[in-house]
């Protein structure tokens, strides 16, 4: 992908100079871990724990197997793994090989691994076999013919080979430059207008650096992970704990009595989360015995954390909850902090981070005065270079200035503190993970017994928003929840599935022809 024209000479040397882009990449750093700390305890699932010198020898030895195969720059690897020890050995063995690679939600099934794998154009795959009884070596075995681009499956866990001395040493010449091309990763649903995010390795660790500094982690802290690593916050985190230089512990399915079993047995200092998970284990630390002394962070996003939900976790934990607000294409652009008082930054996502310049403008991309609405957008070394393959999107997405325009609307109040008003685009996020409404639409206009559909986000006291599906039906049919759901799920993450149906005569529409949601989210608040 070309060096987009806003990171002209004069701004890529400002973040270098400013220390946010650096010449080192996460490889480096596990270098200097393995060697300084070799029998530090870096990785933990349920079944694994890794030093930081074996983490490095099995990333090591699975990026020589990539070259072994074959696989160059120029390739992509695709990574769908759920939460464990497997996950930062494939990223990093990918990045010490100098190959881009692309995670996404281990949830995926057949329609939508297809269209990732195609449009990224993977030359290889890193799966599980088999994971809660669904065979992922089946499904794409199933899809292979429609995949000309995918050469290697490979399945996580299988035994790998010792690198050879020749091996190490083209291993060596193959390190990339923090600059080039480190991976891709997916925005919107699997049909429609794709977008594939480009980040390189600097603009993919500035993140993760700031939000280490920023939640003041370091080589004493534990880290627990019970977000998705086929996220981007997931992976954010797993380079978060390796540039902090601490133990991650990765936890495969959220569990309220789990996760606080496991702070307490790890001693874990952090752990990121949504606001709905938080609620459930303060739940369940209400009814259990919990040593939880040594939580000094928790991270809210993806959905406001409550004034009451976060009393209520500080006095429950004794931790600082802290908000944020960022996305893939852009990191983090704003974060209430440890130091503030969090009666005064409730209901706000905190002051733009340092390294990012965030402003609120009008359809004119000209800022706007604190107090009025606008769309929020930033500017910064964490934004991506652009989508893949897609001028029109790109062309949208930039101001002239090279401003990001992220979709969302935003205020600044007067004490500086950015507060969310909204958003331009439809994405509905449910308990902290996004669900574009049509991706559902495209896979329920498939179904035999429906003529017309709709997906809209209703507020959840709990879960910040829900899923609803609103159809209307050939003539003569019947349509349940459970018959809908059954044919959602082995087409889409489960994550993604409706909690409602509602069945209409007619959805509302423009004389255009365009669904008008808004009034349907209201028919749907009286049905």
């Amino acid at each position: 992908m070309p060096w987009p024209e806003r990171l002209t000479p004069e701004v890529v040397s400002n973040f270098y100079r400013s220390g946010d882009w650096q010449l080192g990449t996460a490889n480096e750093r596990l270098d200097e871990l393995a060697l300084d700390r070799p029998d530090a305890l870096a990785l933990v699932d349920s079944t694994r724990r890794l030093t930081f010198r074996e983490y490095q020898k099995q990333a090591t030895n699975l990026a020589a197997s990539f070259l072994e195969l074959g696989l160059t720059r120029d390739d992509v690897i695709a990574i769908q793994l759920p939460n464990g020890v497997d996950f930062p050995i494939a990223i990093n063995a990918a990045m010490r090989a100098g190959i881009p690679f692309c995670q996404f939600h281990h949830g995926f099934r057949s329609k939508e691994v297809n269209f990732v794998l195609g449009f990224s154009r993977a030359r290889a795959v890193i799966i599980p076999q088999l994971k809660h009884g669904f065979d992922y070596a089946a499904m794409i075995a199933e899809m292979r013919p429609q995949l000309p681009n995918l050469e290697h499956v490979i399945i996580a866990g299988d035994s790998v080979p010792a690198a050879a001395p020749e091996t190490l040493a083209q291993l060596a010449s193959r390190r990339p430059k923090a600059d080039e091309l480190c991976r891709m990763a997916f925005t919107s649903g699997t049909t429609g207008d794709p977008k594939a995010v480009v980040h390189t390795h600097n603009t993919s660790s500035c993140t993760a650096r700031s939000s280490a500094r920023d939640q003041r982690m370091s080589e004493r802290s534990a880290m627990l992970l019970f977000l998705p690593v086929g996220l981007n916050w997931g992976l954010g985190c797993t380079k978060q704990s390796l540039f902090s230089g601490c133990k991650i512990v990765y936890m495969e399915k959220f569990d309220a009595r789990t996760a606080l079993e496991i702070i307490d047995r790890e001693r874990i200092t952090h752990f990121v989360t949504a606001p709905a998970s938080l609620i459930a284990m303060m739940d369940a630390a209400d009814e259990g015995h919990y040593d939880l002394s040594s939580l000094e962070v928790i991270v809210s996003g993806g959905a406001s954390c409550p004034l009451e939900v976060m009393k209520r976790a500080q006095q429950r934990f004794g931790s600082r909850v802290l908000e944020m607000y960022g996305m893939l294409e852009s990191g983090v652009q704003s974060r209430t902090y440890i130091e503030d008082d969090y009666e005064q930054v409730a209901g706000t996502v905190g002051r733009p981070v340092r390294e990012v310049k965030v402003r609120v403008a009008d359809p004119q991309d000209r800022p706007v005065p604190a107090g009025t609405i606008g769309e929020i957008e930033c500017f910064g070394p964490s934004v991506m270079l652009g989508y893949y393959e897609n001028a029109d999107a790109n062309k949208r997405a930039f101001t002239a200035d090279g401003f990001f325009r992220t979709g969302d609307l935003g205020v600044f109040e007067p004490s500086g503190l950015l507060r969310i008003a909204g958003r331009t685009k439809e994405m509905i996020i449910r308990g902290g993970a996004n669900i574009y409404p049509r991706e559902l639409e495209e896979v329920l206009f498939e179904h035999p017994k429906i003529a017309d559909c709709a997906v809209v986000g209703v507020p959840h006291p709990r879960l910040g928003e829900t899923a609803v599906a609103c159809v209307v039906l050939r003539p003569g049919q019947t349509l349940s929840f459970d018959d809908m759901i059954e044919f959602l799920t082995p087409r889409v993450a489960r994550y993604k599935l409706p909690e409602r149906l509602i069945v209409l005569d007619e959805l509302p529409r423009t004389p255009t022809g365009k669904v008008q949601k808004p009034s349907l989210v209201q028919l749907v608040g009286v049905n």
